[in-house]
């Protein structure tokens, strides 16, 4: 009976795969031992793979961590984007279904927020980071904004009629820009809050808290 050929020691996989396998593998080293300890070793020992491997991917370590960063960031907000889809053409509805997003699992998790830690600390000096924040985090305010724009009946009237006309009407119109970023701090704020006491609130309270402060600014 002939001899079964050995079996490669690593099976060949498309880059893309490869790619991802090692970012996943970045995730979650950041989670276990934070950027102190993170390598290019605890990460091929991680991922099971090379460290030559890894260098023939991504040209050092923050190159990286930047990819990891950028693939957080997109992956949160295409969540968020789908989770408003679903919910149909009510703005109302909109906005119910991209809170209970936000405020849910894999948002909502206290194991992530070492991870985002590290990308914070790194955000001031690294221009990979950097450009990997510019990149996503528009999208995510692009996101706010426009659902803030059909929830808002002043946003509406301002866009429609030009902020002199609104006023005129009796109609007080809401800086979307300002109110986007309003909203971004509340929910950032509220994210941190729970990451690091899960027991301060309930993720339903925190979306009945944003419900009330974006019911606030129709005045």
């Amino acid at each position: 009976m002939p001899r079964s050929a050995a079996k490669p020691r690593f099976a060949r996989k498309p880059p893309e795969v490869r790619r991802q396998a090692l970012i996943d593998a970045t995730i979650e080293c950041l989670k276990r031992y934070g950027h102190e300890g993170l390598s290019i070793r605890t990460i091929s020992a991680q991922a099971g793979v090379s460290v030559g491997l890894i260098n023939h991917h991504f040209p050092n370590k923050d190159e990286l961590v930047a990819a990891a960063y950028r693939y957080i960031n997109a992956e949160l907000i295409a969540g968020m984007q789908a989770a408003v889809a679903r919910a149909g053409n009510s703005p109302r509805a909109r906005m119910r279904a991209f809170l209970e997003a936000w405020f849910s699992a894999p948002s909502l998790d206290a194991d992530a927020l070492a991870v985002w830690v590290v990308f914070w600390g790194l955000y001031r000096h690294s221009r990979l980071i950097q450009r990997a924040h510019r990149e996503t985090y528009q999208g995510y305010v692009s996101l706010l904004r426009g659902m803030l724009a059909e929830l808002l009946p002043q946003a509406r009237a301002s866009r429609a009629r030009g902020r002199r006309a609104a006023r005129s009407a009796g109609v007080q119109p809401v800086d979307l820009r300002l109110a986007a970023i309003g909203f971004t701090a509340l929910l950032d704020g509220l994210w941190l809050e729970w990451c690091l006491e899960p027991g301060t609130f309930r993720p339903a309270e925190a979306v009945e808290l944003c419900e009330a402060w974006i019911a606030s600014l129709g005045g």
